[in-house]
């Protein structure tokens, strides 16, 4: 990835655990709480691509899995974010705008849903059978409906911040100057010379012509052959 979508992710994907932790999870609502760290990695995974979903996905999971008060096994929320990024990903719109809300929304209310089921799936493997006693089917109820109405006021900023980092100022500048350097040396040359190519061609062809007929006048004044 490169350095500046590095660094936007890092502090994206910074400031919603802070906000999930110390925010969404004091507001102690019936069922799941609002991931907003989920929505951070699907808003960026819909501008970057599978690669950089998948990425982002891993990150924010293992930080998500060492950050306090976490108590599941370190690497269960990576694995679990990492495929989710990647599959969201896949969904990129082109050249990462939206076209409208219907696509986005959808992948969020499956990002939701497959987030809790691979949480739980990963939970039973390793003997973490919290998600039975809680109940599964409240639990995606609930992550569907509180992500669904959390996504519109994250995930378009989110893709909006990430569209205005992938646009590099020096870049274009630096572009944009040696095309006008090039037009300017181009133009200086035409304008001091007021020749073409093909101009240049036919005077030099001009002034041989002219050369080798004073000479030939030379040659008779003179009484010479020329051979």
């Amino acid at each position: 990835m490169r350095v500046n979508r590095i660094l936007l992710s890092s502090a994206l994907i910074v400031v919603a655990m802070v906000l999930q932790v110390s925010v969404l999870a004091r507001l102690h609502l019936p069922g799941a709480v609002p991931d907003l760290l989920l929505l951070t990695v699907l808003g960026l995974a819909l501008v970057y691509g599978h690669v950089g979903g998948a990425l982002v996905g891993f990150g924010a999971g293992l930080l998500a899995d060492l950050a306090p008060p976490a108590d599941h096994a370190a690497g269960r929320y990576a694995l679990v974010l990492c495929v989710i990024g990647y599959l969201a990903g896949l969904a990129k719109p082109d050249h990462g705008r939206l076209k409208s809300a219907t696509g986005p929304m959808v992948v969020v209310v499956a990002a939701a849903v497959g987030t809790t089921l691979l949480y739980a799936g990963v939970g039973a493997l390793v003997g973490d059978t919290a998600a039975r006693h809680v109940g599964l089917t409240g639990l995606l109820f609930t992550a569907a409906l509180y992500d669904l109405l959390l996504a519109p006021f994250v995930v378009p900023g989110v893709m909006f911040l990430a569209r205005r980092a992938d646009n590099d100022p020096l870049a274009a500048e630096a572009a944009s100057s040696s095309k006008k350097t090039s037009d300017i040396s181009s133009g200086w040359i035409s304008a001091g010379t007021g020749l073409k190519v093909g101009g240049q061609r036919g005077a030099l062809g001009g002034l041989k012509t002219k050369a080798r007929t004073r000479t030939a006048r030379v040659g008779r004044i003179k009484g010479v052959k020329r051979l």
